[in-house]
């Protein structure tokens, strides 16, 4: 089991956009399983790649006591509307109320590159969007507006200047 530290803001690698997956290997089902451990963790809901520090568009997540992965995902279907407070182990300590699709499908391949479709609502789907946004060199600040927006850009240069 091997659970690996998380990179944290500031970090290039958060943002950049990962790399597309292209081979389906031992390597791949290595970081595959890196990723579903460090997930396994207490409070945690989603990790990427990119978070490990493995520029390769791969994310696991645990949400309801699941856990899974996803490989070069895709997102559509998006439906309905949801606002709640979230978080991010790159960000650690800070939370602010985010909107998301309420309803989002994923498709993409698991680690043996065989096509996989995950239909989420709610907080899975949440979770698909965040981590998906992670692959793309996204955090899920970039999504805030307004107040929210310039809050969480003064509390972040705080937390950095520690």
């Amino acid at each position: 089991m091997t659970v690996r530290p998380i990179r944290l803001y500031g970090d290039p690698v958060l943002r950049t956009p990962a790399d597309e997956v292209t081979d389906f290997d031992a390597q791949l089902r290595e970081v595959v399983r890196d990723l579903e451990d460090t997930v396994r963790e207490p409070g945690r809901a989603g990790v990427a790649g990119p978070q490990i520090g493995v520029s390769l568009r791969v994310f696991s997540y645990n949400v309801a006591g699941v856990v899974g992965h996803l490989v070069n995902p895709v997102l559509s279907g998006f439906a309905g509307e949801q606002t709640d407070e979230e978080g991010c182990l790159s960000l650690p300590g800070l939370g602010y109320a985010t909107t998301r699709y309420d309803v989002v499908v994923a498709r993409g391949f698991d680690q043996h590159g065989e096509p996989l479709v995950i239909e989420g609502t709610g907080f899975l789907a949440r979770a698909l969007q965040h981590e998906t946004d992670h692959l793309d060199g996204r955090l899920y600040v970039d999504t805030l507006t307004g107040d929210v927006r310039r809050q969480a850009l003064r509390e972040m240069r705080r937390v950095m200047t520690r």
